[in-house]
């Protein structure tokens, strides 16, 4: 026997289960967007590498799906949508008031190793804030950030926003003698000191003249390390979001682009990596597009949420109950009797036309059967459709109830029973 073709490393099935799965995250991810009025775009999946370059450096292509199309042209497959966003922004600015409110849910490739809550493909939402410059559109993005998890049914007792502020680290940085040609190292090295090993980290900062003890130092300080944190912590305290926040200065990111507050989504025990991270950049669309414009904006990831999502109570329970009615239906007719076919056919037809999710079974069965397939998907009501047509029985499946009507009549009982 042949052996079978093999999902590629790092990408991903998904079956009808894990597909509903996908789909709830998404819907959540685009419902709390919308209710903070931001609306939806898109962008293609192929962009030229120099793109990505251009946000990243030549680094970056170690991580592409990358190639020569056949124009000749050094293409790849997008790790990410910030430069897109970006190159359409500043293409078509003056278009749109601002500040531009978007979001999108979409598809990414990184050629990077395959491990849990990481793939090669992956879907990502992504929300920004283009042309404020006000601390304002930074706590806009923590507190959406913040009910995309209560939405999905964590608590307080499940997870932090650790928040930090760039610019506040380069200010420490300068004040300590670090050079403006050095401080993206040094920044590079903060980012990882909770994965550095003490004597290591200790080594690292010697170069600048600095201690783990300076570095614990600035950490202390809080909400006081600078006004955009007091700012942002102000802010999310009035909405009532302030259990949700955590002030903590190790949170750098990794990315030399961002240039003031950043901040990570953890789960409490940090048992995984990031949920969510993001921060300002208000240099990027300058740099890609040419166009002077302040932005923020943060990504959270489908595979680490979906994850966590699963691993807790609360959360799984909401997300087995969307998968469930995601794949169930409203009403299954039962055929009775097959010389009433035809007439369960234009019944069908109309409920589907009225939007309710109706199914029946296709080849002749046993009305047993019938009933079979009709609690298997799930069905909430049956509409039993025999000799007596034009008169219809619609049984609840639920409580067992049963009521007769005029098959005319059916779309309207099952509204009010909806």
């Amino acid at each position: 026997m042949a052996k079978g073709f093999q999902t590629l490393k790092g990408f991903r099935d998904f079956y009808p289960d894990e597909c509903d799965a996908r789909n709830y995250v998404f819907n959540v991810w685009r419902t709390v967007a919308k209710r903070y009025g931001f609306v939806e775009y898109e962008g293609p999946i192929l962009e030229p590498t120099e793109l990505y370059k251009k946000k990243s450096g030549d680094e970056i292509v170690t991580q592409l799906f990358c190639f020569e199309d056949k124009g000749g042209r050094d293409v790849s497959m997008r790790p990410e949508l910030t430069p897109t966003l970006a190159r359409m922004a500043a293409a078509r600015q003056r278009d749109f008031k601002k500040p531009l409110r978007w979001f999108s849910i979409g598809q990414f490739f990184r050629y990077e190793k395959h491990q849990k809550g990481r793939g090669r493909e992956f879907y990502q939402f992504n929300c920004d804030i283009l042309g404020e410059e006000n601390v304002g559109a930074d706590a806009e993005l923590a507190a959406l950030s913040i009910d995309i998890m209560r939405e999905l049914g964590f608590t307080s007792d499940d997870f932090r926003l650790r928040i930090s502020d760039r610019e506040a680290w380069t200010t420490f940085a300068a004040k300590a003698g670090v050079s403006e040609e050095q401080t993206g190292e040094f920044l590079q090295i903060i980012d990882k000191m909770e994965r550095t090993k003490p004597e290591d980290f200790e080594k690292a900062l010697g170069q600048f003249g600095l201690t783990p003890a300076d570095i614990d130092g600035f950490i202390s300080s809080g909400p006081e390390a600078s006004n955009t944190l007091k700012s942002i912590t102000a802010d999310l305290t009035a909405r009532g979001l302030g259990e949700f926040l955590e002030v903590d200065l190790r949170i750098v990111r990794g990315l030399a682009y961002y240039t003031g507050a950043v901040f990570e989504i953890f789960d409490i025990g940090k048992g995984m990596r990031a949920v969510a991270g993001g921060g300002r950049y208000d240099q990027l669309l300058k740099v890609i597009g040419g166009v002077d414009m302040p932005a923020c904006g943060f990504a959270m990831g489908d595979m680490v949420i979906t994850d966590l999502v699963r691993e807790s109570e609360k959360p799984n329970e909401l997300l087995e109950a969307g998968i469930a009615e995601s794949q169930s239906i409203d009403v299954f007719v039962i055929i009775a009797d097959e010389e009433k076919r035809a007439e369960a056919s234009k019944v069908i037809q109309d409920l589907r036309n009225a939007g309710q999710r109706t199914a029946f079974s296709m080849a002749p069965a046993k009305v047993g059967k019938q009933f079979q397939n009709a609690e298997q998907m799930g069905a909430k009501f049956a509409a039993i459709i025999g000799a007596e047509f034009p008169e219809v029985s619609l049984k609840n499946l639920g409580d067992r109830s049963e009521i007769t009507c005029q098959a005319d009549e059916l779309t309207g009982k099952l509204e009010k029973n909806r």
